[in-house]
C-alpha cells in the first residue's frame, strides 16, 4: 500500500533559493546576527551585501546562467557567501568533499564541467593538482582566504559589482550538483533544482523546531546535503543564528555549545556515541540545548535513550538522502508515542511505499504491528531531477510514476512510523539469510565495554558471508573477543551471530558520520 504524510500539505514557492531565504528579510532582521565563525560574526544585512557583491564579481568574470562552479571548502562564513553568491549569479554549485584527493577532485570537475573552483589555503594543494589535471589553470581558482598569486573572495567583494538581474529564469533551473553513489555504484552528479531545495526547506520548516531565537551549532559539513540544506539553509530561512565548527572535535564542540548557548544541535550517530560515552561531556554546561536532531545514518532507540539521559533535550531522528534534497521523514516533535528509534513520519507533501527487495511487490500493512521489511520508495517535490548525464542510473532509481528507490530496508509501524533496518547494499547474506549490520552495531553499543563498533560482511566458503565486527573498547577494558561474541549470540537469532571480532583504535567514518565499511571489508584477519 501507499503511505501518505499525515501533515497538512505545505505550499511550495516557485522562487529561487536566494529569493526564498533572503528576499523576505524584514528591516528589523537585518541587524540580527546570522553567522558566528570563530571570532567573526555577521548580520543578515551584511551577509546579503557580501553575497550580492560576490555574485556580481562572478558575473563580471564571465559566469553565465547554468555554468557550474566547484566549491571545495570546510564549514565557514566563506562557504555560505560563496554558495549563495554562486546561486545568486545564476550558476550551479557542485560541492566537493574537503578530503578528496586530486584524482577525485579532477574526476568531479571533469564530470560536472565546472568552470571555476573555489577553495581555501588549507586545501589549495589538492585543489590545484585536481584542477590542473582537469584542464583548468590557477586563474580559475578563487580562495576564500588569502594566498599570494590567487584571487581572493575579499578582493572580489570589495569590487562591489552589482549582481545580475533575472539571475534564475525558473525554479526548475539546476541549483546544486552534489555527488552521491545512490543505491549502488560510482558517485554520480545529483541534479537538484531551486524548487527541490526550496520544497525541502518548506517541508522541514513545518516539522523541525528552528526558531528565530535559536542558536544552531553547524558541525556536519555544508558540502553534504544534510549540512547544506537542513542546517545552513533552513536555519537562515528561519532567521536563527549559525555557530560554525569546521570539523567535529569533542572538546571544542562542547565549548561552543556552552559558550554560545546553542539551543539546537544537528548530529550523526557517531557524535551521539561520543556524547553518551565520553567522560568529558560531564565537565560542560549543556543546559541550553533544547533540541537534538540526529540524521545521516540510523540511530538505535537504546542509543537515543542513553543520549537523552545524558542531555535532557527533545531528541528527533530524521531520514534523508542526497537524492531527496534531503529529508523525507522526521520524528514528530509533539508525539511521544512515536519511538525515537524510528525515523518518524513522512514530512508534508511526501508519499512512500515499501516493496519486497526480491520481487518488487508492495509489502502489506499489518494491523497493530510492523510490516515485513522491504525497500522504501519515496515521492515528493524534493525528489531529484535525475543523475547528471546518466539516464540509465536515473531510470533505475526513479520509477515511471515518480517514486525514488532509497536503497534502505525499512519496516512500517502501526502509526505509519518507519524503522530503518539497513541499507540494501550493506546487508550481509549468511546462508541465504539477510543480516542487517546496523542492528548488530546497535546491540554492540549497549555493552559497557564497547566505545564504538562497526559490522561488515566477511567472505566465507560455507556461508557465503559472515558478520565480522570491528570494536573500539572503552579505556582500561580487558574484555575478550569471545565474550563479545557470546554477548551478541545470547540476544540474536543464530544466523545473526558475530563470527569474527577485531579490536581497532577507531572506526573509519565520513565527515557526515557514516561508517566507511569499504575501508573495513577485506582487512586481513
Amino acid at each position: 500500500m501507499t503511505y501518505y504524510s499525515s501533515y497538512p500539505e505545505v505550499e511550495i514557492p516557485t522562487s529561487s533559493i536566494y529569493d526564498y531565504i533572503f528576499s523576505s528579510l524584514k528591516n528589523e532582521e537585518l541587524e540580527r546576527i546570522a553567522v558566528v565563525d570563530g571570532t567573526q560574526q555577521i548580520t543578515y544585512g551584511q551577509l546579503c551585501q557580501k553575497i550580492d557583491a560576490f555574485a556580481g564579481a562572478l558575473y563580471a568574470r564571465g559566469i553565465q546562467q547554468g555554468d557550474v562552479i566547484a566549491l571545495h571548502a570546510p564549514n565557514g562564513l566563506g562557504f555560505i557567501i560563496a554558495f549563495h553568491g554562486i546561486l545568486r549569479a545564476g550558476a550551479t554549485v557542485t560541492t566537493l568533499n574537503v578530503l578528496y584527493s586530486p584524482m577525485e577532485i579532477s574526476s568531479q570537475i571533469n564530470d560536472s564541467k565546472a568552470k571555476l573552483c573555489i577553495t581555501t589555503s588549507m586545501f589549495l594543494s589538492n585543489a590545484v593538482a585536481g584542477v590542473s589535471d582537469a584542464g583548468l589553470d590557477h586563474k580559475q581558482i578563487i580562495v576564500l582566504d588569502h594566498v599570494e598569486n590567487y584571487v581572493s573572495m575579499a578582493e572580489l567583494i570589495t569590487q562591489a559589482y552589482r549582481p545580475p538581474e533575472g539571475f534564475v529564469q525558473a525554479a526548475t533551473q539546476l541549483a546544486v550538483l552534489p555527488y552521491s553513489s545512490g543505491t549502488t555504484g560510482k558517485a554520480k552528479g545529483v541534479m537538484l533544482t531551486h524548487r527541490n531545495l526550496v520544497a525541502n526547506i518548506a517541508q522541514c520548516s513545518a516539522v523541525l523546531p528552528i526558531r528565530e531565537d535559536d542558536t544552531v551549532l553547524a558541525v556536519l559539513p555544508f558540502f553534504h546535503i544534510y549540512g547544506m540544506n537542513v542546517i545552513m539553509n533552513l536555519t537562515l530561512k528561519q532567521r536563527g543564528k549559525l555557530v560554525i565548527l569546521p570539523k567535529f572535535d569533542l572538546k571544542p564542540f562542547l565549548e561552543l555549545i556552552q559558550n554560545e548557548k546553542c539551543s539546537s544541535i544537528y548530529i550523526a550517530p557517531p557524535i551521539a556515541v561520543a556524547l553518551t560515552k565520553h567522560p568529558l561531556v560531564k565537565e560542560y554546561n549543556l543546559s541550553s540545548i533544547r533540541t537534538i536532531v540526529c540524521g545521516a545514518a540510523p540511530m538505535d532507540e537504546a542509543l537515543g535513550a542513553a543520549l537523552t539521559a545524558q542531555i535532557p533535550a527533545v531528541l528527533l531522528q530524521g531520514f534523508g538522502m542526497t537524492e531527496l534534497s534531503p529529508v523525507s521523514h522526521v520524528t514528530p516533535l509533539n508525539n511521544p508515542n512515536i519511538p525515537v528509534g524510528s525515523i518518524g513520519l513522512a514530512v508534508p507533501n511526501i508519499s512512500f511505499k515499501v516493496v519486497d527487495s526480491q520481487t518488487g511487490d508492495e509489502v502489506e500493512k499489518v494491523p497493530n504491528g510492523r510490516t515485513q521489511a522491504g525497500e522504501m520508495l519515496v515521492k515528493g517535490p524534493n525528489v531529484m531531477v535525475g543523475y547528471l548525464n546518466n539516464q540509465e542510473a536515473t531510470n533505475a532509481t526513479i520509477t515511471s510514476d515518480g517514486y525514488l528507490h532509497t536503497g534502505d530496508i525499512v519496516e512500517v509501524g502501526a502509526q505509519g512510523e518507519v524503522y530503518v533496518v539497513d541499507r540494501l547494499k550493506e546487508l550481509i547474506k549468511y546462508k541465504g539469510y539477510q543480516v542487517p549490520p546496523a542492528e548488530l552495531e546497535a546491540l554492540l553499543l549497549t555493552h559497557p565495554a564497547v566505545a564504538d563498533a562497526a559490522v561488515v560482511a566477511h567472505p566465507d566458503e560455507d556461508a557465503g558471508e559472515i558478520p565480522r565486527a570491528f570494536v573500539v573498547l572503552q579505556p582500561n577494558s580487558d574484555i575478550a573477543k569471545d565474550e563479545i561474541m557470546a554477548f551478541v549470540a545470547a540476544k540474536v537469532a543464530p544466523h545473526k551471530r558475530i563470527r569474527i571480532v577485531d579490536f581497532i583504535e577507531s572506526i573509519p567514518k565520513s565527515l557526515s558520520g557514516k561508517i566507511l565499511r569499504k575501508e573495513l571489508r577485506g582487512l586481513p584477519l
